[in-house]
């Protein structure tokens, strides 16, 4: 059994901050649009609505946060292993690597408007690197969501 659940939705918090542009504790289509745009990937706003629709569970149109809990711990099903693996490889730096290092999660950070060093990339990726390696694999990462 995970005990660290409220460790765990700390982390989560952060994630969803970036998400939830204006602050206001609901991440909208338009918000949900914006963030895939700043990562260059193209999302219209019906997929938008569609996805959020899908998820919401108070009928509102918006992602609270336990909504995006339940969309990132996978409580969707295995629909939710693909979704986790296109947020993976939006911290690729390189194509040819299969892992996200250093300079991937803080080139993805600056685009959600989050500028940290390289060494401070270097710490976070420290605390969830089983193997040493100093980079992030699928695994790993997996781990670090679920």
């Amino acid at each position: 059994m995970n005990n660290n659940k409220n460790g765990d939705d700390k982390g989560l918090k952060e994630v969803f901050k970036y998400f939830d542009g204006d602050g206001d504790g609901k991440i909208s289509p338009y918000e949900l649009r914006s963030y895939f745009g700043s990562i260059g990937e193209h999302m219209s706003h019906e997929e938008a609505e569609r996805v959020i629709r899908y998820i919401d569970t108070d009928a509102d149109d918006l992602l609270d946060f336990n909504d995006f809990i339940k969309l990132m711990k996978g409580e969707e099903g295995r629909e939710n292993d693909k979704d986790l693996r296109k947020a993976f490889e939006m911290f690729i730096w390189e194509e040819k690597e299969d892992c996200i290092t250093p300079k991937g999660l803080q080139r993805m950070l600056q685009r959600l408007g989050d500028d940290r060093s390289y060494e401070e990339c270097v710490v976070m990726i420290d605390a969830f690197d089983i193997d040493h390696n100093g980079v992030l694999d699928f695994n790993e990462f997996h781990q670090m969501m679920v």
